[in-house]
């Protein structure tokens, strides 16, 4: 059956839904409850769920399926035994100790995953904070590096690369975008810099006082739970789980239909939550369900309304002009509203199905379009909140701290204006062949300095006019 384009409309509107209300009065505060979000994902994803299984047979529906219990395991295990690890202590919150933060979770985000280091350092970055009035642009920031661009050197990083490790992708082939990650992340830690030290000037005095006075050593409570990280860190890398594409071509084993790495990342969550530090968790971190159950909710109608969706850019995919910049650009435009892991599926297997540009083949894909598709799945998941798990896992915990989080709209506005740029550099600098690309690639980076630049001499005029 060839779907045509009305079969995106469910996928749509259940973008719009997430986009709208919130913003409208009328449903503002009914759209806060996780049984509103369950509710509206349920009504638009169960009926696309029966129609593509009567339409096109049980396995695009069970693979969907497979897909959420495997993306919100991972994500459940990470949220929990992260929520019982706090870093005690209150530093000064300088524009120098902020993007110290963020450089250390961008770092930790490709080892431990990006939900796990955007959940352990979220908190306490948070709570350095907590003196200071403008926090949201931390909280962005926060967003972009460590639940998004920092997680691209490893396939424990963020789950589109894990998806191409099970596909035959060798464990250290990512290593091969550190360049990539490091400009890019290194173009996010000036930006955020010069924004952060331009908004430190605009603080109260108060305020100021307070974060300077109110100083405390660092310390880790709640270590013990750094083993169950391991564990689910090992059991991401080495254990097996459903095998759908082995069910549904009918020659599964036993083996097969047991979900053994998702058993072991739950049953190390359960552990933490049990035996853990309770004051870390509970005092300390404050621990509550309600950003995991946003995440739970609200993607379970993704998954489900984006099978036809993810069918029709498989159908015209001949039709698409597929090339090393146009496999970024499809890539990374469709994974910030598609969600990262299936797009760069789709993707991978569209690759390999294409006429070869020449040079190596990884997985069975040319290594010049795995690269484009890596990085436009990983870095192009902060462009919305939907992109990527933790995007909205973040939000909602700097709103438990009542940080007024951007809209829908207005985040996706913030991030093409903070990190689009820089994405645009990094094509046209590393991904781009010609001369005059690289020319533009430069230009953009030498403006991105400048406005970076001109920011810290605004802030030190305005210090200069408080002394």
């Amino acid at each position: 059956m060839q779907l045509q384009w009305w079969s995106i409309l469910p996928f749509v509107v259940m973008l719009a839904s997430i986009a709208v209300f919130p913003l409208v009065p009328a449903t503002s505060h009914w759209w806060e409850k996780n049984s509103s979000q369950l509710t509206v994902a349920l009504v638009l994803g169960l009926p696309v769920a029966v129609w593509m299984w009567l339409a096109l047979g049980w396995e695009p529906v069970f693979g969907a399926v497979v897909e959420y219990i495997q993306f919100i395991s991972l994500l459940l295990a990470l949220f929990v035994v992260s929520g019982g690890i706090f870093l005690k202590g209150d530093i000064q919150a300088t524009p120098r100790n902020n993007t110290i933060f963020l450089a250390i979770g961008a770092l930790l985000a490709s080892f431990v995953g990006t939900t796990g280091a955007a959940m352990l350092l979220i908190r306490p970055l948070l709570n350095t904070n907590r003196e200071r009035e403008y926090r949201v642009h931390t909280v962005l920031f926060t967003i972009f590096m460590v639940a998004n661009c920092g997680g691209l050197l490893t396939p424990l990083g963020d789950p589109p690369l894990f998806l191409g490790f099970l596909r035959g992708v060798p464990f250290t082939w990512t290593f091969n975008l550190a360049v990539e990650w490091l400009f890019v992340n290194a173009m996010l830690l000036a930006s955020y810099f010069a924004l952060d030290t331009w908004y430190y000037s605009q603080e109260p005095a108060a305020d100021i006082l307070a974060d300077k006075t109110e100083i405390e050593p660092l310390g880790l409570r709640g270590a013990s739970n750094l083993i169950w990280f391991v564990v689910i860190i090992a059991a991401v890398a080495f254990a097996p789980s459903i095998d759908a594409e082995a069910i549904e071509a009918g020659h599964a084993t036993v083996m097969d239909w047991i979900p053994v790495r998702e058993i072991i990342m739950l049953a190390a969550a359960g552990a933490s939550y049990k035996l853990g530090d309770k004051r870390a968790r509970f005092e300390d971190n404050q621990f509550e369900w309600g950003p995991i159950a946003e995440v739970a909710a609200l993607f379970v109608g993704i998954f489900l309304t984006m099978i036809p969706a993810l069918r029709y850019l498989d159908e015209i995919a001949g039709s698409l002009p597929l090339n090393e910049i146009t496999f970024f650009v499809f890539t990374g435009g469709l994974s910030s509203m598609l969600d990262n892991a299936p797009t760069y599926a789709t993707f991978f297997e569209m690759a390999g199905q294409v006429a070869h540009p020449g040079g190596a083949t990884i997985a069975g894909v040319p290594e010049l379009y795995l690269r484009s598709i890596s990085l436009g799945s990983v870095l192009c998941g902060a462009l919305t909140y939907i992109g990527n798990g933790p995007n909205f896992m973040v939000k909602s915990v700097a709103e438990a701290r009542d940080v007024e989080m951007p809209s829908f709209g207005g985040y996706i506005v913030r991030a093409y204006m903070y990190l689009g740029p820089i994405l645009v550099a990094m094509v046209l600098l590393f991904i781009a062949g010609s001369l005059w690309a690289k020319l533009v690639g430069v230009i953009i980076v030498i403006a991105l300095l400048a406005n970076n630049a001109r920011l810290l001499r605004s802030s030190r005029r305005l210090a200069l006019a408080d002394a």
